[in-house]
């Protein structure tokens, strides 16, 4: 198949509040049609799912500008309504449509293509189309944050090209349905480039070969669902390696791909690599695409959880940046990126919220991973220094579960506050034992699948034994921090809840010199103290709340 050619400190404060993993280029106060095309399941998208994508694209350097093809093999799931919605943002045209060597009808409304389909003729429910199109694409302005095509070079002034685009969406590159509740089953990215460069992709590569025109074309696949966003292409002259790790699940073939002039400092710093992937899947349980291997890549920005191919650009450095955003020192014992992009791997990629209103799970859970790495390879207690030094950082200014149907995410704090929300759960469970049995059964319980924040919690509180729904209401669905008041008189503590959702019933560790249980609500409750108690008082530092004495 060919392409068709057309002529046309503070901390990295600012940074890191908006995520280190992407966000949507904008955070709306009010919604367009535009936005609830964007993120609803239309009835254009409903009747079909995606099955397999054959992406095929040719990138031009110099004119900033790409042309390809994408043959999507889709299923029919329900009685089809007459159009396919298919998404590609401004600056790109779809050219051509192709059914069966038969062209198809389409109009564009924004950023969405709707496309006339034939009716459906004979026994098999499984479809295929060809979209061919071309143009400029959004140029990525400050990746991976406001994202787009990556058109950058090298130290030494070669040509270096990636995409970054959670939130604003596979749709800045190519044409997709481009929302996360349906991923493709299995993917392949061919990419035609200068054949002075390399390309590398997610899963394993497929083929390469010369062209005669003075490119090269090399074409990776995936064989597990992907998220669109993360299949992506990495373009320059790379230079690479590979070992192997016996996990869980055998041997995982692990490659890395850097820049020749930083070969030997990666090869260094890229031995975390090994533990991370001890400690995570002690905790959450086998690598998910063991099918696929496992792959770290130098980009041009700072890092992304691409599937299967994680993007790092932090300097081969511990920390962020060479920052511990903890504050603790703890988070400059370990690369920040290396760890989070790839804690990913178990949280957004194999368990992927189908709305990303829901990112908190994606978020909240990568940022505890963070915590269990630490507690993993320096023991416990640093783990949750780590966690609850990153609170200073949690905003509170508006809940971190999201509008739905709209393509907007939740607040900020679902890094922060989403790890500390998953400490404090630990904490109530009272059970490493039970706790890690949860994280290693919620992935294999939602293996490779597309989920709602609302199936989490429900799985969090049935494994546990323990409700946790007033928990989830409290700290996902507002900005109150709850508030243990609390008074002494004599040899009794009274206590309540306060700054809560109605019905907060949370228990709590508290210290009179020895460990307690409390299980306050908001009407006033009290406990009797023994002699000298009261001076030894304290609430334990793990769970997430303030206290106010009267």
């Amino acid at each position: 198949m060919q392409i068709v050619r057309y002529s046309c400190l503070v901390f990295v404060f600012i940074f890191y509040f908006f995520s280190v993993s992407g966000q949507p280029f904008r955070q709306n106060q009010e919604f367009t049609h535009a936005d609830t095309l964007r993120g609803t399941v239309t009835p254009e998208r409903a009747w079909w799912d995606a099955v397999h994508y054959d992406l095929r694209v040719a990138f031009d350097f110099n004119r900033r500008s790409i042309a390809g093809i994408n043959s999507i093999t889709y299923k029919i799931v329900s009685t089809p309504s007459k159009e396919m919605q298919i998404d590609l943002q401004a600056g790109l045209d779809i050219d051509s449509v192709l059914y069966e060597n038969r062209r198809l009808s389409f109009r564009r409304d924004g950023n969405a293509y709707f496309i006339l389909v034939p009716e459906t003729n004979g026994n098999t429910n499984t479809r295929k189309i060809q979209l061919y199109y071309h143009g400029i694409p959004r140029p990525a302005l400050r990746p991976p944050w406001d994202g787009g095509v990556i058109w950058s070079k090298d130290k030494e002034g070669n040509p270096w090209i990636s995409v970054a685009c959670q939130g604003l969406g596979a749709s800045v590159w190519y044409p997709c349905k481009d929302i996360q509740s349906d991923e493709p089953d299995s993917a392949s990215l061919s990419m035609i480039v200068p054949d002075t460069l390399m390309a590398i992709a997610n899963g394993r590569l497929r083929s390469q070969s010369k062209n005669s025109d003075g490119t090269a074309t090399y074409t990776w696949a995936v064989t597990e669902p992907i998220n669109n966003y993360n299949l992506v292409p990495y373009i320059g002259k790379y230079v690479h390696w590979h070992e192997l790790y016996n996990g869980e699940k055998g041997k995982l073939d692990c490659d890395f791909w850097v820049m020749p002039y930083n070969l030997t400092k990666a090869k260094q710093q890229f031995k975390q690599t090994f533990q991370m992937l001890r400690c995570f899947e002690y905790w959450f349980g086998p690598y998910p695409f063991y099918e696929d291997g496992y792959k770290l890549i130098e980009a041009p920005h700072l890092g992304m959880e691409h599937q299967s191919a994680v993007a790092y650009g932090n300097g081969f450095a511990n920390g962020y940046k060479g920052t511990d955003l903890s504050g603790t020192g703890w988070g400059l014992k370990w690369d920040f990126i290396l760890v989070h992009e790839s804690g990913h791997e178990w949280f957004g990629n194999n368990i992927t919220t189908k709305d990303i209103a829901d990112m908190w799970v994606h978020e909240g859970f990568t940022n505890y991973s963070e915590a269990l790495y630490t507690d993993c390879a320096f023991g416990k207690e640093a783990g949750n220094d780590y966690v609850i030094g990153t609170r200073k950082l949690i905003r509170n200014d508006s809940p971190i579960e999201g509008p739905f149907g709209v393509n907007q995410e939740g607040s900020g704090d679902m890094y922060y506050k989403g790890g500390n929300l998953i400490h404090t759960i630990r904490q109530i469970m009272d059970n490493d034992s039970l706790f890690r049995m949860l994280l290693r059964g919620m992935n294999q319980t939602f293996y490779h699948q597309t989920v709602t924040g609302k199936q989490i919690e429900n799985y969090i509180s049935q494994t546990s034994g323990i409700d946790f729904s007033k928990v989830f209401d409290q700290y996902v669905r507002t900005t109150l921090v709850p508030v243990l008041e609390y008074k002494m008189k004599g040899n009794t503590l009274k206590f309540r809840w306060a700054n809560c959702v109605a019905g907060f019933n949370m228990p709590l560790k508290i210290n009179f010199g020895s460990v307690r249980w409390i299980h306050p609500t908001q009407q006033w409750k009290s406990v009797k103290m023994k002699k000298g108690e009261a001076a030894a008082f304290s609430v334990d530092r793990n769970f997430y709340i303030n206290t106010k004495p009267l």
